[in-house]
């Protein structure tokens, strides 16, 4: 190998540059195999290169000569395994497999009915009841559905700068207001203009106007066309059924079942 050859080889170890690769070189070492031949106070002896140098260069020629030394044996083992399966191959006989008895069809069918369990029929799906709505309302709550999903979140003024504040809106009030005089980048604020149409409001999103029951006798006055029943918070579960079934029995629809 020339001069130039193995200077790149030195100069592949991490920490020797081109000047300590020449005189490492100088001092003998034309080969990595010398280098790791030698020892840390061999390398230490040469101007230019310290003990910490030495033993950097010593660790990182030791590691590469143990990967390969791995390497080799991995490869060897690999190919006894494989002289091996080679071996059994030639040697170990062919079998037949076995032909299985074959039952008769029958048999298997009437097992095969035993194991089967009966499915338990399903409930119906009952479709919810809907209000008689005219042409005019069911208009006006499609806009209303539109216009409630394009309107925005009404926070509080200032609502991140300060913990104390809560995001609950609050119309906003001072002269110094860029909220209160609609400045440009400022979130918005509460306007008529995110209304509704008039008829459609306070009613449910099925169409329904909302009563409140808390006994049977209540239903009574609901009308099942354009009204539905909502039960109240402080009626027991015993109540609750009894009105479930009068509702189920006049036709009315419940909205928090």
């Amino acid at each position: 190998m020339t001069k130039e050859d193995v200077i790149k080889e030195f100069t592949k170890i991490k920490g020797v540059s081109k000047a300590k690769a020449g005189l490492l070189y100088k001092n003998g070492f034309d080969s990595i195999e010398k280098l790791k031949k030698a020892k840390t106070k061999d390398l230490e002896k040469i101007d230019g290169i310290t003990s910490s140098i030495a033993k950097n260069i010593m660790k990182q020629l030791s590691i590469k000569s143990d990967i390969k030394t791995t390497k080799t044996k991995a490869s060897k083992k690999e190919k006894a395994k494989e002289i091996k399966k080679a071996e059994k191959k030639k040697t170990s006989p062919k079998i037949k497999p076995e032909k299985k008895e074959e039952k008769p069809k029958g048999i298997e069918v009437e097992k095969e009915k035993e194991k089967i369990e009966p499915i338990e029929e399903k409930e119906e799906y009952k479709a919810k009841i809907k209000p008689k709505l005219s042409k005019e309302l069911e208009e006006n709550l499609r806009i209303r559905k539109q216009i409630k999903d394009r309107t925005p979140e009404f926070l509080r003024e200032e609502w991140f700068r300060y913990g104390k504040i809560s995001k609950t809106w609050r119309k906003p009030d001072g002269m110094t207001s860029k909220m209160r005089l609609h400045k440009k980048y400022r979130p918005s604020v509460v306007r008529v203009g995110f209304r509704g149409p008039r008829n459609t409001r306070g009613l449910h999103s099925s169409g329904f106007e909302e009563v409140f029951v808390f006994n049977v006798n209540d239903l009574t006055r609901i009308d099942p066309n354009k009204q539905a029943a909502r039960i109240g918070g402080s009626v027991g579960t015993k109540k609750r059924l009894d009105i479930q079934k009068k509702a189920e029995e006049l036709n009315i629809r419940i909205l928090n079942l």
